[in-house]
């Protein structure tokens, strides 16, 4: 795993196990815009969410990404698409990603009610990659669905679901939000595994 950037600080503190690019995983705010994400990064990212399980392999999920430099007016289009206080952030980030959800199966056009669920995993297996080479990646809900539609050329078919912002971590004092800069600097949580894993039925407590 890359050690590259000097801000990342909020490493995992697991109760069991687990490797290490699930420990160094996490959602930055701040972003250095100094440091750009080669084209060869961003094939790597893209290679990984393409390895990802589908039901039936119908693999329903549709990338569009826009670099800061690269693809200038593209790029401005898609962060015009994201809410003013996501907008502080992500315009620091070099790269930022639509991620669109076919929900019908291209094999006869019925419902796929797992497509959610597995773009979910695309974008699991990619934020995991982007981390094993030293990338951050911060996935935001607060978006405009019908700008980003028109931004990035989404056909009717796909519904735009996620932007990404990718970069690499940057320091959290420059952010422009008293909030953000205080929510960067808190240690990572999350509800302990007896929480949601039940033995043998519903409820059941998880032993050992």
């Amino acid at each position: 795993m890359s050690t590259q950037d000097p801000f990342h600080p909020k490493v995992a503190q697991p109760d069991h196990d687990v490797i290490d690019v699930i420990r160094h995983r996490w959602s930055p705010r701040a972003f250095n815009a100094a440091l750009d994400v080669t084209p060869g990064e961003l094939h790597s990212l893209f290679e990984a969410a393409r390895w990802a399980p589908s039901s039936g392999n119908e693999q329903p999920w549709r990338f569009v990404f826009a670099h800061v430099r690269r693809s200038a007016e593209a790029y401005e289009a898609l962060l015009a698409s994201v809410t003013p206080r996501n907008r502080a952030w992500a315009r620091h980030a070099p790269v930022l990603v639509l991620v669109a959800v076919r929900s019908t199966l291209e094999r006869n056009g019925a419902l796929n009610t797992h497509a959610w669920y597995d773009a979910g995993q695309a974008v699991a297996f990619l934020a995991l990659q982007a981390t094993a080479v030293g990338l951050s990646v911060r996935q935001m809900q607060g978006f405009d669905p019908a700008l980003a539609r028109v931004a990035c050329s989404v056909p009717e078919l796909f519904e735009p679901a996620v932007v990404m912002a990718v970069g690499r971590a940057g320091d959290p004092d420059l952010l422009e939000i008293e909030f953000h800069r205080d929510a960067e600097r808190q240690p990572r949580h999350r509800r302990p595994i007896g929480e949601f894993v039940f033995h043998g039925g519903w409820g059941q407590p998880l032993e050992g």
